[in-house]
């Protein structure tokens, strides 16, 4: 099978990369090829797999060569983050929007020639909850809550899981929308995206950084870790659609913590001299973001899907270590624990 991953030199379209390609396999087929397409190319272990072909630049560039091109398969996660949309409303709208809609229009003029369908999982995000005067946002966000975002990048968001939908329901894709909840703990260092700070308060104090929360300590959110997202987005596309379960978006599970529990976590793991590196310095354009966004999630179809959390945070920041801990550069990121 012919696979195509948007957004693939990006910290999780590479690490699902890196786990199709090492399984092999997806919904029962080999896996042949994988085409990465990002604004940078993807990292050098990808490219020395003879599978992998990498297309660099803006997605809404290499849509046109799309439309003459078969897939089985495409995992669409190419975005610009949170705090970029707010910033810049137009390279919001560009990203995430247009190039959404102009990557399904070429898979719809290809299945419109005679090809087939491919199957296509979209990243979509938390984001598209908010509160709203007429809709008040309950503590925890269903898979059946109604959307009401309040970021110009969970607008974008929403409008693509509806497109998503109305596509498969035309019989262009068969897809499936699976939100997102924020993922920690990033390596590397920070990107624009208001959520940054929950990889910084852990990432940055393991490394021996002092690091800046923008937010109290007793702010509430969904997150998961990198492999638990991973295992979701394989675990959507290789579900039939009646397990699927209709065409809207479901949630990924999450493991719902305050910013006080993720230092205690910290401090379990790493020690109190690593916790203290963490300070609260209130940002108010973040706040205000993040005031916005749900205090917790639940996830009972991707639950069906036989999905769950980690059972706690701790464990979340252990498998960051352990996946650093292989790394060329270890001693540095993890430069506390030594």
């Amino acid at each position: 099978m012919k696979l195509m991953i948007t957004g693939g030199g990006g910290f999780v379209g590479a690490r699902l990369a890196r786990t199709l390609l090492k399984r092999g396999t997806l919904a029962g087929q080999r896996i042949d090829r994988v085409v990465l397409t990002d604004i940078a190319p993807p990292p050098a272990d990808l490219l020395a797999d003879a599978r992998v072909e990498a297309r660099t630049g803006p997605l809404l560039t290499q849509t046109d060569s799309l439309r003459t091109e078969a897939f089985d398969g495409v995992f669409h996660l190419a975005s610009a983050v949170s705090g970029e949309c707010e910033a810049d409303f137009d390279l919001g709208m560009r990203s995430n929007l247009d190039s959404t809609r102009a990557l399904l229009d070429a898979i719809r003029t290809h299945v419109n020639g005679g090809g087939k369908a491919p199957r296509l999982v979209f990243s979509s995000s938390v984001a598209v909850f908010g509160p709203d005067a007429a809709v008040p946002m309950p503590k925890l966000v269903a898979d059946d809550t109604l959307p009401a975002p309040q970021t110009s990048y969970g607008a974008q968001k929403l409008i693509c899981e509806h497109l998503i939908a109305d596509y498969t329901r035309k019989g262009y894709v068969d897809g499936r929308a699976a939100r997102l909840m924020t993922v920690t703990v990033r390596p590397g260092r920070p990107n624009g995206a208001a959520s940054s700070f929950f990889s910084g308060i852990i990432r940055e104090p393991l490394a021996g950084v002092e690091s800046v929360c923008p937010v109290s300590p007793d702010v509430s959110h969904p997150m998961s870790s990198p492999s638990r997202t991973i295992d979701g987005l394989i675990a959507v596309y290789e579900a039939s659609r009646e397990a699927f379960c209709g065409r809207t978006a479901l949630n990924l599970p999450a493991l719902n913590v305050r910013v006080s529990d993720m230092l205690d976590a910290l401090e379990e793991v790493a020690g109190p001299k690593v916790r203290a590196l963490v300070r609260f310095e209130r940002d108010e354009r973040i706040a205000g973001i993040v005031a916005n966004w749900p205090t917790g999630a639940s996830a009972v179809r991707a639950n069906r899907l036989g999905l769950q959390p980690h059972d706690n945070f701790a464990d979340i920041i252990r498998q960051y270590i352990e996946d650093c801990s292989a790394l060329p550069n270890a001693d540095q990121t993890l430069k506390a624990l030594k």
